[in-house]
């Protein structure tokens, strides 16, 4: 058995930023994750926006935690080598009852107390998004939005809180809870932690999680969202991420500017019962981009190279009632100990750092000492891309190491060198390199490279080909060897 101060179930962006905050401390931390890799939950199907907090309830604890995190992602990019860029976001009005939506929507930004909102008119969009629908008579114009890679966002906290001392254990699910005294033991196919507090952070799972753990009030009801990526030789087609209007469970569908070029269009807003139902449909796409042109008018289908659905843990209170569309985050007074972080859909990206903070708040106040580390390691090397840098760079790259030379992935530009540092960082499946590095995340969908990658992970991990898998046990690329 092994004996932790802290086990945090859940390796997406939640998880790993708590587990990075809390490693600022002298504290034995574990986190457990059920998936091969980090990231590979409702972290894999985020959009990658840093939301300014426009769109959230006034006095809501998300529309707190999202203006705070929006703040908090700068400084954190920074020190973790990510890219963040702020290209601000404009909610968009056709009429002018719309109009009116927008002022409700600036007043709520004010209360929040989201910087620098202000409305533009007809002649500043034409000039400033000229590939915006002409109808288009106004917009709400929030300059503080940003875009990130959610991916990489959860490799580096992970990476960070493991050079700080946290323990990480993939495939270990967490079958049982068992509240002893004063301690907790987390029953896992990899055997048992205990720990004097949990951390519940498993997304569409935490209903099942507090469950085990006595805590039965809330259900987690997934909701589907589909979402469609373009090529990126439409990467300027808006210079501002675009939102509709948004309905009571949704932003709207999007035109969605990313870190990695490719434009995205989406999602839907599907409330469904299965949380492994990931499929896409022919109906979802003719509903988006059907709205996606009310937006951008020449948007089209012929430019789409790769479609994907996500799902949100949305939280109903007793199993039945919506939890007011807000996170849960509170620590469990029946359960002393066990701290429930629940219902964490959009703005949950963005709010994680927030998060992160508050959970370091309650368990302070709840009784465990936060003793601060003599030296806590804040920074991360970036990881380098040939894609983000000048050829001249490249040049110098290759006669350092020739690696940098040998192209594995043709479409978005990887070489051998980065599949090999992706791999030493972590990566042990071929989404996880694609998450890391873009490596078959072009055109082709890794036609020309998934062979070569498989030949390199085999040869730095000494992994037979038969084992290498997409995302974890059941997803194996080869099965078997036929000889001649």
């Amino acid at each position: 058995m092994k004996s932790y101060d802290v086990v945090i179930i859940g390796a997406g962006v939640v998880g790993a930023a708590i587990a990075r905050e809390l490693s600022r401390y002298k504290l034995s931390i574990a986190i457990l994750e059920k998936e091969e890799e980090p990231a590979f939950g409702v972290s894999k199907s985020n959009s990658g926006i840093i939301h300014p907090g426009t769109q959230n309830p006034a006095h809501s604890l998300k529309g707190k935690l999202c203006v705070q995190g929006n703040l908090l992602i700068r400084k954190v990019s920074q020190e973790l080598g990510l890219d963040f860029k702020e290209i601000g976001e404009l909610i968009v009005a056709f009429n002018e009852e719309e109009i009116s939506r927008l002022q409700e929507l600036k007043r709520e930004a004010e209360i929040l107390g989201v910087p620098k909102v202000k409305l533009v008119d007809k002649n500043w969009l034409r000039v400033n998004e000229p590939n915006l629908n002409s109808q288009a008579i106004a917009a709400l114009y929030a300059p503080t939005a940003g875009i990130i890679s959610p991916y990489r966002l959860v490799y580096a906290l992970c990476e960070n809180a493991l050079k700080n001392g946290v323990e990480m254990y993939t495939n270990t699910k967490a079958e049982n809870i068992i509240r002893n005294d004063d301690y907790f033991e987390v029953h896992t196919p990899k055997g048992i932690f205990k720990a004097k507090y949990i951390i519940n952070a498993t997304g569409l799972f935490a209903d099942e999680v507090s469950k085990m753990a006595g805590i039965s009030d809330f259900r987690i009801r997934p909701r589907k969202g589909e979402e469609f990526i373009l090529d990126k030789k439409r990467e300027n087609v808006t210079n501002h991420l675009i939102f509709p209007l948004p309905s009571k469970i949704s932003k709207g569908v999007l035109i969605i500017k990313t870190a990695d070029g490719n434009p995205m269009v989406g999602p839907t807003a599907e409330d469904v019962e299965d949380k492994e139902d990931v499929s896409t449909t022919e109906e979802g796409c003719r509903k988006i981009f059907d709205l996606a042109r009310k937006l951008v008018p020449f948007i089209n289908e012929s430019d789409v190279i790769a479609y994907f659905a996500g799902l949100r843990p949305v939280a109903l209170k007793d199993g039945l009632r919506p939890a007011g569309e807000d996170f849960i985050i509170r620590y469990e007074d029946d359960v002393p100990g066990f701290i429930n972080v629940a219902g964490i859909q959009s703005p949950g990206l963005t709010a994680s750092p927030a998060i992160a903070l508050m959970v370091c708040d309650i368990l302070k106040n709840k009784g465990l000492a936060l003793i601060k580390k003599d030296a806590f390691y804040s920074e991360r090397k970036k990881p380098l891309h040939l894609f983000s840098i000048p050829f001249s760079e490249t040049k110098k790259l290759i006669e350092q190491d020739a690696d940098y030379g040998d192209i594995v992935c043709r479409c978005e530009l990887v070489s051998a060198k980065e599949i090999k540092d992706a791999i030493l960082s972590g990566a042990t499946t071929l989404d996880g390199i694609k998450f890391r590095t873009r490596a078959q995340a072009g055109r082709c969908h890794g036609s020309f490279c998934t062979t070569r990658l498989m030949k390199i992970v085999s040869e730095q991990t000494g992994k037979p080909l038969t084992e290498i898998t997409k995302r974890g046990k059941g997803s194996e690329i080869v099965k078997g060897t036929v000889y001649s």
